[in-house]
Order: structure tokens, then sequence, then C-alpha cells
């Protein structure tokens, strides 16, 4: 087989491109949140504040990206027959509630607090120093960015080998590192430009209600893309099924292979990223006695369990009476 199998996903990587995509937003990460935090700490910008909180959440939530990765990959045993692919959704469900309660919750108590201050007039009258808070967003943007051209270059080129636009197939995906880190460079780079505008309309207007609704503004974008990967997660923990384009490549493989006759059940589900478990009911070629037909079963699941995709097999007999599937 080649770098793709017959089911079209590509071949699974410990260490490959979604471990590569996370290492650079990691370590764009760690960069500009050490640059945020100082300027939030010599300007005391509210939308600062709120952008070194959103880049803190985002490095801890790639070191559990890592740990996702790291742990997903590794191979079935003894012990978790189906291997340890949902672990990934573990640690990505992790993440994503780190960036909820670190991000949206630190982002949203700051700016409110502010604004609150400023409604009792007991905000503070200095001016921040908005050249600095200026300096630090166009670092940060162009962190971002290139780590944001990393998550993008990846969801395109696998995008297409479905044949969906972009950001169907992040929805879709059953990466969920690749998921968690477009959406959370995504979301920063459009957090960079909201703080961005509170600090000029502080600046222009000398309001610093402007930073605080920036750090709002913020909170609420973070909190929309935590509550979404939070969900994403939880529904791949539970059994997420397979798009039916896969469940009907799954179908030609088992049907097409040279010793089954026809497929009457099929069920599958992820069990991790890029890896399912199928169930199956077949009809095999011929007529042998029952010892003969088990060991032909058996050596079929450890045929199908060779692709790249399938972590676990598991074949029974098809009823006469049972209709055959069709890809419909």
């Amino acid at each position: 087989m080649g770098e793709e199998q017959e089911t079209g996903e590509p071949r699974p990587a410990g260490g490959g491109e979604s471990l590569l995509t996370v290492v650079v937003a990691l370590v764009a990460n760690a960069l500009i949140a050490v640059a945020k935090s100082v300027a939030a700490a010599l300007t005391g910008s509210a939308s600062m504040v709120a952008e070194a909180a959103h880049s803190w959440a985002d490095t801890g939530n790639e070191v559990a990206l890592l740990v996702a990765e790291r742990r997903g990959s590794r191979p079935r045993d003894a012990a978790r027959p189906r291997g340890y692919g949902r672990s990934a959704y573990l640690w990505s469900l992790v993440a994503a509630f780190g960036l909820f309660t670190a991000g949206s919750v630190v982002s949203l108590w700051h700016g409110g607090t502010v604004l609150w201050a400023d409604l009792q007039g007991e905000a503070e009258s200095e001016a921040p120093a908005y050249t600095l808070n200026y300096v630090v967003l166009a670092v940060a943007f162009l962190l971002e960015g290139a780590s944001f051209l990393q998550a993008l270059r990846q969801v395109r080129r696998e995008s297409r080998r479905w044949h969906l636009r972009p950001l169907a197939f992040v929805y879709r995906t059953s990466d969920p590192t690749l998921r968690a880190v477009f959406l959370e460079d995504s979301s920063a780079l459009l957090g960079l430009l909201l703080a961005g505008a509170g600090v000029a309309a502080h600046q222009a207007t000398g309001d610093p209600v402007w930073d605080a609704l920036g750090s709002i503004a913020v909170g609420l974008l973070l909190g929309v893309v935590a509550l979404f990967l939070i969900r994403r997660n939880m529904d791949y923990l539970l059994g997420e099924a397979v798009p039916p384009v896969l469940r009907g490549r799954l179908l030609d493989l088992v049907a097409g292979h040279r010793t089954v006759a026809r497929v009457t059940y099929l069920h599958v589900e992820y069990v991790g990223p890029r890896r399912v478990f199928l169930v199956a009911a077949v009809d095999l070629v011929g007529d042998e006695p029952e010892p003969v037909v088990a060991r032909r079963l058996r050596a079929l699941e450890a045929e199908l369990e060779r692709d790249a995709m399938i972590e676990d097999a598991v074949l029974t007999l098809a009823a006469p009476e049972e209709t055959s599937l069709s890809r419909g």
C-alpha cells in the first residue's frame, strides 16, 4: 500500500504533521504570552491583560495537545484492545476547558472589573503606553500568523483529500489537535484585532471603557471557541460515527475482498484520530465446515486490521435471510 490506504484517509503518523503544527503553535504562543504579559504589566491595558491570559491559556493548551498526540498514538495492548486513541480526545477536552477557564473567564472578569470601576468613577486616569501595546500586538500578529499558516496548510491539504471545504473539514476531522490549533490560532488573530481596536478607541477617546470592552470581546470569543471544542471532543469520546463517505469506502473495502460474497451489517465508529472500530456481518465465498469458516473470519479480521485506519475489526457470519448492504 502507498502513503494512503484504500479507505482514502492519510496514514496516521505518530509525531507527524499534526505534531509539527502543535509544536509551532506552542513556540509561538509561549513567546507571545511573555511579550503580552510584559506589556500588560507596564501599561495596565485591560485588552492586553485579556490577550496575555489568552496566550498563556493557548500555551498551556498546546502542552495538553502534545500529550494528546503522544498518548493517542500508543499502539493497542491487552489493557486497551482498541488502542489509546480516545485519550487524544480526553486531553484535547482538558485543553479546551483550560482555554475556557484561563482564557475566557479571566478576560471577561478583568474586563468587567475595569468596566465596573469606570462606571463607579474609580478607574485609573493614567493613560497606558499605547506605542508599546501596538508594537506587542503587531509582533504577536506575525507570530500567530506563522502558526496559523502552518495549521491552514495542513487543513487545506487534508480537506482536498475529502473534497470538503476547509471549515467543513475542521468540523468533521477526527484529529482533535489539528482542529484545536486551527481554531485557537484563528481566534487569536481575531482577538488581536479586537484588542487593538479597544486600545485604539481608548487612545482616541480617552475613555478606558473601550479598553474594557475589548477585553470582554476577547473573552466572549474565547468562550465560544472553547465551548465548541469541548462539545466536539465529547462527541468523539462518546463514540462519533464516521461520515457517510468514509463508511462507504470501508464497506467497499470489506465487500470487495476476494473471500467475501456480501455484507449485511456494518458498524464503524472512531476510537481515535483516523482510527476506527469496525464490526461487520459477512457471507463468505464457498460452503466450508464451521472450523474452516472461523479460521477464515479470523484471517480476514487480521488482514483488515493491517489497514492504517482500522484499529480493531470484528466479523460475524451473516444470516441467509439478511439483506445485503449497498452504498446507496
